[in-house]
């Protein structure tokens, strides 16, 4: 029997809808709601209604309509593939800020790979380009009114963004754009900020064309451009320096209140990056109308010291029975502010020693300043024979991730036997760093003491006391 093209059921979810109707893997799913489903964004939308008819077809060959009646969102139980549709579509811009094309030879293959594809960017929060969108793809979008869409755009100039994602139909980003407002399709917007392409006034421009859409604009995130030591055949484009970042922020500042006229809402942000560039301090989480891009770095440092300092308010002061001291590593933009969020944790557990070591990336080159991109050989060469304790705490977003491989396909296991110390990885939310250094603090001492209303009570583990405060 022919297979490929078709959705072939690999697994029936235990006790679900699909198990009791009697469907198996090894058929084939065919329509829902007499709507053929091409792939996996077709199935979540036609699959959410409350009635359905599922056209399988069976292994034998023949064919099954089921009627199913159940609540809008539940899910059928069914797991499925589809040898074509599974394919990802890749990216065929060749963008003068692209860090895959600004990587090493001889890494792990799947670091390489380049999507662009329009059901990834609902189903798992991918940016767009747009470029290789079909009519296809946009009426498909239009009929789920699939939101929000997330779309690099960088600037609304035509000829400008044909040079930057060197594309010559890169083009018409801003008709696109506002077909998907038409449709009333909400939109995450990225601009990577490269100087001397998209900056200053090309900026204004951008923001000012988005004013024609905004009311379906949910973010727009400015994030500055990483360059790497590898850029072998890019345009050359300028670096984020202090006083760009200042006349950034500056710009967005006044185009953010264009938008609060318009909106309510601030709509527009620059990443974290950019007010550490510029020597400026992060704004409070209460800035930030929603964290809507946070995998951008936009509100991540105000929302980890936001929980972080909430956290720490409920927590009694703590003195530990013996000194123990537990070493972070981060990168070297924002080594600085983790230093000081760790000295108020210190101030808060008497004895505990919290060292940062900002990492400098030798791998990818010292302009690449953030803790994601740091590679375990760098951590292992510029942290050994320092005084690290027994712990040494990273940014899971160091680690592929569900995995302990750094980007160099270094293992934890090998920086934690080289550095002789037990390497732990931590979340990005402040209430998880708070945690995990309690947890890592309380590991061996049984007892321990408590300041509380200026007297110091000796507390074990049996003790009520304890169970009151205890935040190990």
């Amino acid at each position: 029997m022919k297979k490929i093209g078709k959705n072939i059921i690999k697994h029936i979810e235990s006790g679900s809808i699909a198990e009791e109707m009697g469907v198996m893997p090894g058929d084939f799913l065919v329509k829902i709601n007499q709507q053929i489903i091409e792939d996996r964004l077709d199935y979540e939308f036609l699959s959410a209604d409350d009635f359905l008819e599922v056209e399988l077809e069976k292994m034998d060959g023949s064919q099954w309509v089921l009627e199913i009646e159940k609540e809008v969102d539940e899910e059928l139980g069914i797991i499925f593939t589809n040898e074509e549709a599974d394919k990802t579509i890749q990216c065929h811009n060749k963008c003068i800020f692209c860090f895959i094309d600004q990587m090493p030879p001889g890494m792990r293959e799947s670091l390489y790979v380049k999507d662009d594809d329009a059901r990834l960017s609902f189903l798992q929060g991918n940016y767009i380009t747009l470029t290789n969108l079909t009519e296809k793809n946009i009426d498909k979008i239009r009929r789920y009114r699939i939101s929000p869409l997330n779309i690099s755009v960088h600037t609304t100039d035509p000829e400008r963004r044909i040079q930057m994602l060197n594309n010559r139909f890169a083009g018409n980003a801003l008709t696109l754009l506002k077909k998907f407002h038409e449709n009333h399709i909400s939109m995450n917007l990225q601009i990577v900020l490269c100087p001397g392409w998209n900056d200053g006034e090309m900026l204004d421009q951008t923001l000012k064309d988005f004013k024609k859409i905004i009311h379906s604009v949910v973010s727009i995130a400015i994030v500055p451009v990483g360059k790497t030591k590898f850029r072998e055949g890019l345009p050359e484009t300028g670096s984020i320096t202090k006083e760009i970042a200042k006349k950034t922020l500056n710009q967005i500042s006044e185009w953010q209140q264009i938008y609060i006229e318009m909106t309510g809402e601030k709509k527009a942000y620059a990443s974290d990056e950019l007010y550490l560039y510029a020597g400026e301090d992060i704004p409070e989480a209460s800035f930030y109308d929603s964290f809507s891009q946070l995998e951008n770095g936009v509100g991540m440092m105000a929302l980890f010291k936001k929980n972080f300092s909430d956290y720490l308010k409920k927590m009694p002061v703590v003195r530990k029975k013996e000194p123990i001291k537990i070493s972070v590593a981060t990168g070297t933009l924002a080594a600085e502010y983790i230093n000081k969020i760790a000295k108020k944790l210190e101030q808060k557990v008497l004895g505990l020693k919290i060292e940062v070591f900002p990492i400098e990336n030798n791998f990818f080159g010292k302009t690449i300043t953030v803790s994601g991109l740091i590679t375990g050989k760098d951590l292992i060469e510029q942290l050994k024979n320092k005084p690290l304790g027994k712990y040494l705490l990273i940014p899971e977003n160091m680690l592929r991730e569900g995995e302990n491989l750094f980007l160099d396909d270094v293992t934890t296991d090998v920086v934690s036997s080289e550095l002789g110390v037990a390497v732990m990885a931590c979340p990005i939310d402040g209430i998880a760093f708070i945690r995990k250094i309690l947890r890592i603090s309380a590991l061996n001492p049984k007892i321990r003491s408590v300041e509380k209303n200026g007297k110091t009570h000796c507390c074990s583990s049996r003790s009520s006391q304890c169970r009151e405060v205890n935040f190990f």
